[in-house]
């Protein structure tokens, strides 16, 4: 089968590789359709190289067509339409019956001492190949895909259970926003777009929602968001307060992660560290602050005193200083960590599937283009070229998609 593949920093590309084939009685394969490009997709890209290995399949927004099934697998068969979920887990340990399932005990990666494993995403998180690519396995299938309608809708209908919409979903619970409260969602790209529609439709009477990139702050606009550019204002907490009575917001969501815009010397420390062999870059990522962090300090100066901070950015430095004072001063919270897709996509279904789209899915994906063109995908993604906000690719297109 055709696959995408990491080959080297900022180096992907598309691949022959062997077919996935059935391993476990609980495993899965499936015939891909579509499949998405992450934010998250990006660290690899160009960040977190020294956790890969080439030829390692990337992606984790993936759904298809059922191929075929292990003798454990009872709830799907070979022809339905499922959504995989991003992160592995089996259902039934301790985590996963208190709703943690990016916590699975089953899945977890206890060499790196890591959560559950996760597609796509390094050796840290398990290096389970990932869905760029025309078929895919599926472990613990048993209870991780999603089913939805075999016809009648796009692919991008559903798609974004995989991740996005669960991951947005938590973030916004996460953030606790109160009745008729007020929310800043630091970077609006696909997380942060969804987190502030969800914002939105739960109930919150302002959302606010910050960026420099006009694509996504237009996208933003048209979804009744309340915009900051940020090339246009010098302090982002003074421009959030003064949009809510000068306080602040009552709750922040930072969904930009390790390679926030506006952190020098990060940035420097990031890309020194990828210069390195891989066994001193590893280290130097699991001991030492390497994260730019000028979006959790914009969503912590942001916030309201007594507000909550709601993490959905990935991070992955060891030691990244944080302004302790300021944090206990103001008696904030701080909610974060890998969304457990499983827990909240009881409650998306019903609207994604509502034919007058209330959370907007059908007005994200701004590309679809055909696997082989994954390398240009990514480059074009992480450039912010060409209005790019969401990229849908397709593993058996063999045009120039749209």
């Amino acid at each position: 089968m055709r696959a995408l593949t990491w080959q080297g920093t900022e180096k992907v590309a598309v691949a022959d590789v062997a077919d996935p084939r059935i391993q476990e009685p609980t495993d899965a394969i499936i015939r891909v359709t579509s499949t998405a490009i992450c934010g998250s997709d990006l660290h690899l890209y160009s960040t977190l190289g020294m956790f890969l290995d080439a030829g390692d399949v990337l992606g984790h927004e993936s759904m298809g067509i059922v191929e075929e099934v292990g003798a454990g697998v009872t709830h799907i068969r070979p022809g339905d339409r499922v959504v995989v979920p991003f992160g592995i887990a089996c259902g039934s340990c301790f985590m996963c019956t208190r709703g943690l399932y990016g916590q699975c005990e089953t899945t977890q990666v206890h060499e790196h001492d890591k959560g559950a494993a996760l597609f796509g995403y390094t050796k840290l998180y398990g290096q389970v190949p990932g869905g760029q690519a025309q078929y895919l396995r599926i472990p613990q299938a048993h209870f991780g895909p999603i089913p939805v309608p075999v016809d009648g809708e796009p692919d991008e209908r559903y798609l974004y259970l995989s991740d996005v919409l669960p991951t947005a979903w938590q973030a916004v619970e996460f953030a606790d926003i109160p009745a008729g409260g007020s929310v800043a969602v630091i970077g609006l790209g696909p997380i942060g777009q969804m987190a502030a529609r969800i914002a939105a439709y739960q109930g919150a009477s302002k959302v606010i929602g910050v960026d420099l990139v006009t694509e996504r702050l237009e996208m933003a606009r048209r979804h009744g968001v309340d915009v900051i550019d940020l090339r246009e204002v010098d302090d982002v907490s003074a421009a959030v307060r003064d949009l809510t009575g000068g306080r602040g917001a009552d709750a922040t969501i930072e969904a930009v992660g390790m390679e926030a815009h506006g952190s020098p010397a990060a940035s420097l420390a990031q890309k020194a560290a990828g210069l390195l062999p891989d066994a001193l870059a590893r280290k130097a990522v699991e001991k030492v602050a390497v994260d730019r962090l000028a979006a959790l300090e914009a969503a912590i100066s942001s916030v309201r005193r007594g507000g909550t901070v709601s993490i959905v950015g990935v991070y992955g430095g060891a030691t990244d200083p944080l302004p302790m004072f300021q944090m206990f001063d103001k008696g904030l919270s701080l909610r974060m960590g890998q969304a457990h897709v499983r827990r909240w996509t009881d409650a998306i279904l019903p609207l994604v599937s509502d034919a007058s789209d209330p959370l907007g899915v059908l007005d994200l994906r701004t590309h679809r283009l055909p696997l082989e063109q994954a390398p240009e995908a990514y480059a074009m993604f992480q450039e912010k070229r060409d209005g790019c906000i969401k990229v849908v690719l397709d593993p058996f297109a063999t045009g120039d998609g749209s």
